[in-house]
């Protein structure tokens, strides 16, 4: 019944987690019977191309606690845990192994290469799953998914069989975000924006002067473009001009369109339908008057055939050398051009890479606000809809406003990939590849759908899926879905649009977002910066009980996470504070019998205090304040219970007529704080718990109830 005289997490963890995967309290099929209204939070799949990271720790740790919070309050949990693929992502990861091993991706066959990234992930995905469990995760593993699952894949065919039939999915000829680097295309929201400092050059089209920093695609121009209230240009509108450029005479129509900024550079804007997203629309509004797109950059970013002795340079040395030439020919004034110009560029997400507009053929979009041919709403409506009438609630609030916002602006969604590493889209000559967020978008559903036998339809599924299973019928909707705010719209407005178009109803009730882990000075972790924390580094160090209570407390809904070694430390000092208030009280406890026992005044006023404790924590947690309930049990245990109530009991203990109401006062106090603090502490609370002198003792502190 006595503890150790030290806290040793090292010794103890490892056989904790294996004596709850023995329990099998983490299946809710193998909980007790009280356990019957189901709360179930699919895991995002964390990608499977590289060990788990702090920011997989937080959620991690955030999940796990709402699982074992709702799993004491008698609830019928199920966390299922998962791996992503993570298509692009882990292909970018494996070409930064392949450079290191100095091979090419491009000169090895797919076949080769698919089954070599293959066994790459699932090396990770093993590495990752012990690394979860190793941060005390409590997750069903008998229902463990992967993105490659047959089971899933069947259930991604389903969705993308239904988008067709709904005139949802086409394929066409549209302007993309192409890569050079990793030879594929992007998404809108896979590219990011930096600001660049470029010339800007204003060159001569005949008797109008244009703008533009991109001299190197004018061997794609296809129009000029004014605003069709600019009076300075109003004689011009609707003549087609024929002009000199450095490949001889051109003719180029002015057309009018209201896009154009009368205040950018001269008002007049060179059209490049090929290159450039906004020239590709004003084209798709003037198709009738203009010829269509002329591509002059290759997918390498190299200049191709239509730049005549400009071809094969790379855009910046192309642009240079053509600037010289304009300049000597009498086409470009240098004395305008502004060296200073600062414009936003758009670069790949992952590798920094500037993104080249390009058309490409074949490529398969969903449109996203368009009504299925089937009837109903646009798959953006659908979300939007959810959302206005409160079926899903944001947590924190403000992100309800930021994803209504992003939602206006949502055009079609490209969802083939350039790539080996993914789903095949099915019967694609080109052998593309799904988009990984569309596979992920599905995750809630999915998941759920590929767990067991398959068994008739319900009623209200008939119309919407081929199939359903046990888990799906009493775990769909989910209750929340917890991740970082950076892929809210990334896989979060996926998961939405698509849940409830292929079932008709929200995938999850609650959003909570978390921010990013940052150190103690606010700044990113990076390896570059050398500020990384390792969280199973620190766990083996310091135990994991006090890593997951210092990413809980001052970790606020939606705001960055500030995590360091001596924040992680102290919480290492708080476990080992339980520890020893835990041991003092047992080791006055080898004589207690678990009687009634008349309590003094006092004591009953403690028992008071702790219960109001009880229920401002329990409205903590259920209002998704975690940090505020962690902080509170921290508090009342280190300060209340330690410093006060266990002082003042010393006294009472050596005292025969006293004895049995100090113990019994001490044990009630020490369970009820176990209690609280296991979503938290799941390890030390459950090694001591088992020591406890109980009557009525559950086989886990898992499985007991929560303090009323």
């Amino acid at each position: 019944m006595e503890l150790s005289k030290t806290y040793q997490p090292q010794k103890i963890e490892n056989k904790i987690y294996n004596f709850w995967l023995k329990t099998g309290f983490f299946n809710p099929d193998k909980l007790p019977r009280r356990h019957k209204k189901p709360f179930t939070i699919i895991m995002p799949p964390p990608n499977a191309n590289a060990p788990l990271h702090m920011g997989h720790a937080v959620f991690i740790t955030l999940e796990d606690l709402m699982i074992r919070y709702q799993r004491m309050k008698g609830r019928k949990t199920l966390w299922l845990p998962g791996a992503d693929h993570a298509g692009f992502e882990t292909q970018v990861v494996f070409d930064k192994k392949l450079e290191k091993e100095g091979r090419d991706r491009f000169q090895i066959p797919p076949q080769q290469l698919y089954q070599e990234i293959l066994e790459f992930t699932l090396k990770n995905k093993k590495i990752m799953e012990n690394q979860l469990k190793k941060m005390g995760a409590s997750c069903d593993w008998s229902r463990k998914k992967f993105t490659l699952d047959p089971k899933i894949i069947k259930v991604v065919y389903q969705t993308f069989e239904k988008l067709k039939k709904d005139g949802l999915i086409y394929q066409g000829q549209r302007i993309i975000n192409w890569c050079p680097k990793h030879q594929t295309a992007l998404s809108d929201i896979e590219t990011k924006y930096k600001t660049c400092t470029d010339p800007l050059y204003y060159m001569k089209y005949g008797p109008i002067e244009v703008a533009t920093v991109r001299l190197e695609t004018q061997f794609g121009d296809t129009a000029i473009a004014v605003n069709p209230n600019d009076p300075r240009y109003q004689k011009y509108i609707g003549q087609e001009l024929v002009v000199d450029t450095l490949l001889g005479k051109k003719k180029l129509k002015v057309i009018a369109d209201k896009v154009v900024d009368p205040e950018f550079g001269t008002g007049a804007v060179k059209v490049t339908p090929a290159h450039d997203p906004v020239d590709f629309e004003i084209w798709q509004r003037h198709r009738q008057e203009i010829p269509g797109p002329i591509q002059v950059i290759d997918k390498l970013g190299r200049l191709n055939e239509q730049a005549g002795p400009y071809q094969g340079l790379k855009i910046k040395e192309a642009r240079e050398k053509i600037a010289q030439d304009m300049i000597e020919k009498g086409l470009l004034d240098p004395n305008k051009t502004n060296h200073q110009y600062q414009h936003n560029v758009a670069v790949c997400y992952k590798c920094g890479s500037l993104i080249e507009p390009m058309i490409l053929d074949n490529q398969w979009f969903i449109k996203m606000t368009t009504p299925p041919k089937s009837g109903g709403l646009s798959l953006r409506d659908l979300a939007m809809k959810a959302i206005n009438e409160k079926k899903i609630v944001f947590i924190p609030p403000r992100f309800k406003k930021i994803f209504c916002h992003w939602m206006k602006d949502l055009r079609d969604w490209n969802i083939s990939r350039q790539i080996v590493w993914g789903i095949p889209i099915p019967n694609d000559p080109a052998g593309q590849v799904f988009d990984t967020w569309f596979s992920s978008g599905q995750w809630p559903f999915a998941t759920l759908l590929a767990s067991g036998s398959s068994k008739s339809k319900s009623k209200k599924q008939k119309a919407k899926l081929l199939w359903t299973t046990k888990d799906f019928e009493s775990s769909y909707p989910t209750d929340v879905m917890e991740t970082g705010w950076d892929i809210l719209f990334f896989c979060i407005a996926r998961m939405i649009m698509l849940g409830l178009y292929m079932t008709g109803q929200v995938p999850f009730k609650y959003v909570y977002l978390h921010g990013l882990v940052r150190d103690k000075e606010r700044q990113k972790m990076s390896k570059s910066k050398g500020n990384v924390i390792d969280p199973l580094g620190v766990a083996t160090l310091y135990g994991t009980d006090a890593v997951r209570m210092a990413l809980v407390i001052g970790n606020t809904p939606g705001n960055d996470v500030i995590i360091f070694e001596e924040k992680i430390r102290g919480y290492r000092n708080f476990a080992n504070k339980i520890w020893n208030a835990s041991r003092f009280v047992l080791m006055n406890l080898k004589d207690y019998q678990d009687t009634k026992i008349m309590l003094s005044a006092k004591d009953k006023k403690y028992l008071a205090q702790l219960k109001k404790i009880v229920k401002e924590v329990t409205k903590l947690m259920d209002n998704f304040r975690f940090y505020a309930a962690a902080e509170k049990i921290y508090h009342y245990f280190w300060h209340t219970f330690c410093d006060k109530i266990i002082e003042e009991q010393k006294e009472r203990l050596n005292q025969p007529k006293e004895r049995k109401k100090a113990q019994k006062l001490l044990l009630t106090i020490l369970l009820t704080n176990l209690k609280l603090l296991h979503p938290f502490m799941p390890f030390i609370t459950e090694e001591i718990y088992q020591k406890l002198p109980l009557r009525k003792k559950k086989k886990s502190i898992m499985i007991e109830n929560w303090p009323q």
